[in-house]
Order: structure tokens, then C-alpha cells, then sequence
């Protein structure tokens, strides 16, 4: 039985629109079930990420869409604790990723409803009042590994990094071995990355 002693401490922080945040998540979901992980899940924002650079008016206009779920799960943090964050997630990111809905108004009372969780939480997904608390849950997470990167990021202990961008999740023993590989690179001080060109979108699975 997995121990918080026993137990490697990871650090997980997600934009929920993010496909490629949601592989990875999955792929953390697969190794926790051969490993022992202690796995707390934070929210990120793409839209603060890029508040202040030069991106294309069609990726520009997703960011009002993904803010309403960032914000959303920084108030639900907020008012039911941490523990509801994940679960939160998984609900959130089966409708907008696994069901490709793109209506936040559809999405986010679903994900609500299914949690047990107030239908008037929905207000928060168009409120600042907890933008303080997620503005700081993404400079955690981004500011261990640089402005220069995007969602997810992980740490490991003292280890921080972005990715692995990967598609589909691997499973079983490749999912482990991958685990251990990625760790392996980020834990030398000099590493700083490693890359090559997409040849696939998300495939989920």
C-alpha cells in the first residue's frame, strides 16, 4: 500500500484545454498504477502564458474559452479544497478532449453535475474574484522551468520540466520505462532540451 513516506512526490500543472496536457496526464495516470506517486494536480493557464506575446488571432481567440476553465478550477480549489481538483480535471477534459465539445456552457455544468458539486460554480468560470490564486498556481509551476515552454509542467522533487509531449499514452512497461527515461534527462543540471517535429496529433484512447 502506497505510504505519503514511501510514496515519489510529483507536481503536476495543466491548462485543461490543452490536448496535449491531457496525454500527458493520462501517461502520469498509467505509470501512478505501477509506481508509487504522490500526485498533486495544479491549474495553468495558456491564455496568461501568451497574455503578452505575439501569437496568431486564431490561437488568440481560444484564450477566452480555456480561461473560463482555469478560472473555474481555481475557484472550485478554492472553495472544496485540492482534492477536487483532479477529479475536476478528468470530468472537464472527457467532454472537451475525448467528446471535442468546445461549448464551455455544455462542458463545465455537466462536469459539475457529475462531481456533485454546486450548478451555481458556473458563475466562477466568468469571475476574477480567484484569479489572484490561479495566477499564482501558474508562476509556480512556470516559473521552475522558464516562460519559453508550455502545459503541462511537472516537478519531481527538486526536478522541473516540460512535457513529454507525447501521443498516443504509452502503456504497461512503456509507459514506466518512459518515466524513468524523462526523469533520468531532467535530473542532469546541464539538460536542458530535447525535441523533434510532431508527425501525429493527440490520439486518445
Amino acid at each position: 500500500m502506497t505510504t505519503e513516506a514511501s510514496a515519489t512526490p510529483v507536481h503536476f500543472w495543466f491548462d485543461p484545454s490543452c490536448p496535449w496536457a491531457w496525454m500527458t496526464s493520462r501517461w502520469v495516470d498509467e505509470v501512478s498504477q505501477h509506481r508509487e506517486l504522490d500526485v498533486n494536480w495544479h491549474v495553468m493557464s495558456l491564455a496568461v502564458l501568451n497574455e503578452d506575446k505575439d501569437v496568431d488571432d486564431a490561437y488568440r481567440a481560444f484564450f477566452p474559452r480555456a480561461l473560463r476553465y482555469t478560472r473555474l478550477v481555481a475557484a472550485v480549489k478554492e472553495l472544496e479544497g485540492a482534492g477536487v481538483v483532479k477529479p475536476l480535471y478528468d470530468a472537464l477534459g472527457a467532454r472537451i478532449h475525448l467528446d471535442g465539445s468546445k461549448d464551455p456552457d455544455a462542458v463545465i455544468p455537466e462536469a459539475l453535475a457529475e462531481l456533485g458539486l454546486p450548478a451555481e460554480y458556473l458563475k466562477y468560470a466568468d469571475s476574477d474574484e480567484f484569479d489572484e490564486q490561479m495566477r499564482a498556481s501558474h508562476f509556480d509551476g512556470i516559473n521552475r522551468v522558464g516562460q519559453d515552454v508550455g502545459t503541462p509542467v511537472i516537478a519531481v522533487h527538486d526536478v522541473a520540466f516540460f512535457g513529454p509531449v507525447i501521443s498516443p499514452t504509452p502503456k504497461g512497461d512503456q509507459a514506466v520505462a518512459l518515466w524513468d527515461g524523462v526523469l533520468a534527462a531532467a535530473s542532469y543540471d546541464g539538460f536542458f532540451e530535447l525535441k523533434r517535429s510532431r508527425t501525429r496529433g493527440p490520439v486518445f484512447d
